[in-house]
């Protein structure tokens, strides 16, 4: 019996605080159109507005005919839709002497990025493993080393660059320029991939050596899968800078394997003729598609890669 009325006791003590149990906890939720937020929302649409009013721009005057750029309305969308002067300043447009629009400048980017961005990322990826994992005689001073090239002007470097590949004699040639864009994006990425690796656990890492894998069993089976966020931020670093760089591409490289951004600027600022905003305009957006393209692509592991440990020291 007195267990009976220990139980009953209890079970009204329960029911008593019931109610203060099962009520709402924590804070109280914020109104949807406070001063904080509407200050928020309101800084970030003016910042979006900033940038996408010039690229719309850009579209609407692309798909507009000369009579109707000339009228001057440059927000006012096209009364009649053309793709005229996207085929001519893919095709068409003239470029110094030739006049063949972007396609031939496309296909010289392709062809100085594809093999940039492999090489110098394989090649970072490998130092970074080793600085992170394989310490050996001198690695600081190596490190240190790559830290200063990462931070040194390229145009401090232009004319001894100028010198080594003329005496190499591939001085204007796309193979030049290939080596140019993946010596000098090696510095930035090595940090990347080392800061990246170190983060990881070193667990995995000793387990592994105590297993009997070697160098290239744990870089190729353990740190490249465990590794795709980082290997996506170095691919659109890569990307961005040799697709969009007009610095090295018209200082390395000749009229016939100009890259496309050196030939969009032959055809913006050509005195020759009428001016053809609305292929202007065209070329600009087939020049930025290509980067534009791959990060919308692979944004979300840009985000990851950079949050799991690639500013990290």
């Amino acid at each position: 019996m007195a267990n009976v009325s220990t139980l009953n006791t209890v079970g009204a003590g329960f029911d008593a605080v019931a109610p203060e149990v099962s009520g709402p906890r924590g804070r109280r939720p914020r109104r949807a159109l406070s001063r904080r937020n509407i200050m928020l929302y309101g800084t970030l649409f003016v910042a979006a507005l900033y940038y996408l009013l010039p690229l719309y721009v850009m579209v609407v005057t692309s798909l507009k005919g000369m009579p109707e750029v000339r009228m001057g309305n440059i927000f006012a969308p096209p009364m009649e839709i053309t793709f005229e002067p996207w085929v001519k300043a893919w095709a068409e447009a003239c470029t110094g002497l030739n006049c063949d629009g972007l396609s031939r400048g496309f296909w010289n980017s392709v062809r100085i990025l594809v093999p940039s961005v492999i090489v110098s990322i394989f090649v970072a990826s490998v130092s970074g493993y080793s600085l992170a994992n394989w310490r050996f005689k001198g690695s600081e001073l190596f490190f240190s080393i790559l830290i200063i090239g990462a931070f040194i002007p390229y145009q401090v470097m232009i004319y001894p660059v100028v010198i080594a590949l003329r005496e190499l004699g591939i001085y204007g040639t796309l193979t030049g320029l290939v080596i140019v864009h993946t010596i000098f994006g090696m510095p930035i990425l090595t940090l990347l991939f080392r800061n990246y690796f170190t983060a990881l656990p070193a667990e995995l890492f000793k387990a592994a050596r105590i297993d009997g894998a070697g160098f290239w069993q744990i870089y190729l089976r353990i740190m490249v899968p465990m590794s795709l966020p980082i290997f996506v931020v170095a691919m659109i670093i890569q990307i961005t800078g040799i697709w969009n760089d007009f610095l090295f591409g018209v200082v390395f490289t000749r009229p016939d394997t100009y890259p496309m951004t050196v030939q969009l600027n032959n055809i913006v600022n050509s005195v020759q003729g009428v001016k053809e905003y609305n292929v202007n305009m065209a070329a600009t957006l087939l020049t930025g598609a290509v980067p534009l393209i791959v990060y919308f692509v692979s944004g979300r592991l840009f985000v990851r890669g950079i949050a799991a440990g690639a500013v990290k020291g």
